[in-house]
């Protein structure tokens, strides 16, 4: 893949997605919020503007995660926990923010919200079969493989 993501600003204001750190494998997205204070209030979910669109390639995936810092220290996550972008999705990138503090959370115009992770996926022939290759593990799920 050319590593090069055509972006296209929806909003005068938006800020395209930025690396952290040379080797960061998310890209911060910001908040687009046309200069306003977004407030999120305990246990509530609000859609956050990017005021951005992207043009992935075909065979990769924009994923969203939860910026670290934000979700530990505030309690601010995607509410679907990773958020899928397709490769043929062109609208506006929007970060559904899920506030899990108990208290009503602020974001700022320009902040950084999440993180976007672009990554190649596998598209797959689903085949009905009768019986499946056996492995050690078999059908042992939830913890099934203990805590150490």
């Amino acid at each position: 893949m050319n590593n090069t993501v055509r972006v296209k600003k929806l909003t005068e204001g938006a800020i395209l997605p930025k690396y952290g750190s040379v080797s960061a494998a998310g890209a911060d997205l910001y908040a687009c919020t046309d200069g306003k204070t977004l407030n999120i209030e305990a246990g509530k979910t609000e859609f956050v503007h990017t005021g951005i669109a992207l043009e992935i390639p075909d065979g990769y995936v924009g994923l969203i995660y939860a910026r670290s810092g934000t979700a530990c220290k505030r309690g601010l996550a995607p509410a679907n926990k990773v958020g899928v972008i397709d490769s043929d999705y062109r609208g506006e990138i929007m970060v559904a923010l899920h506030n899990h503090s108990s208290e009503t959370q602020s974001i700022e115009d320009h902040e950084r919200i999440a993180q976007l992770v672009i990554a190649p996926y596998y598209t797959a022939s689903f085949v009905e079969s009768e019986e499946l290759d056996d492995t050690e593990r078999g059908e042992g799920g939830f913890g099934s493989t203990g805590k150490k």
